[in-house]
């Protein structure tokens, strides 16, 4: 490959989503974390419209990057290929390291301080599939992959919240 050429957008965006699938993550496991933070403020809300979010945000190229990176170091942490003490600290997702957090942070950046209020509150509580990927309650290494996780329907959930309010306001212009 000639280092000279960009990577074409269509190549990053199908290998971030062949991660994630390969990680054992469907767009439905995030959409239903999005539906779990958005229904109670949105009433008709359905897990189609949050997998729509959801397939949104996975086509921009911060969160594409940061799940390429993310998830390859989950994995190259698994086969034992990183040098230590990195190998360690990923390995157990040694909990003042906040690389991984800090990673997924700058992905959802791009959604706003609702984005990021959001990814905080799934950082803390695990909700859905991202308890089930926490390293230390589950199989394998996910010390990146259950933050970008929460970034992704953080920023699901903002993209949604923004949306909806545009559809609101657009409504209540054309009852004028």
């Amino acid at each position: 490959m000639n280092r000279k050429q960009p990577v074409l957008s269509a190549d990053v965006s199908i290998a971030a989503r062949a991660a994630l699938e390969r990680r054992g993550v469907t767009l439905m496991d995030i959409a239903e974390i999005v539906y779990e933070m958005q229904y109670t403020y949105n009433e008709g809300l359905t897990l189609e419209r949050c997998v729509e979010a959801v397939d949104k945000v996975l086509r921009k190229r911060e969160i594409q990057y940061a799940l390429l990176v993310g998830i390859e170091l989950d994995e190259l942490a698994e086969k034992k290929q990183l040098s230590q003490p990195l190998q360690q600290i990923i390995e157990t997702d040694e909990g003042l390291f906040g690389v991984d957090e800090t990673i997924a942070l700058g992905a959802v950046l791009t959604y706003g301080s609702i984005g990021v209020t959001t990814y905080g509150h799934l950082d803390k509580h695990k909700i859905g599939v991202i308890k089930k990927l926490d390293t230390k309650a589950g199989e394998g290494v996910h010390t990146f992959l259950d933050d970008l996780v929460g970034a992704i329907a953080a920023a699901a959930s903002s993209r949604l919240a923004h949306r909806i309010r545009d559809e609101e306001e657009a409504a209540l212009l054309i009852m004028e």
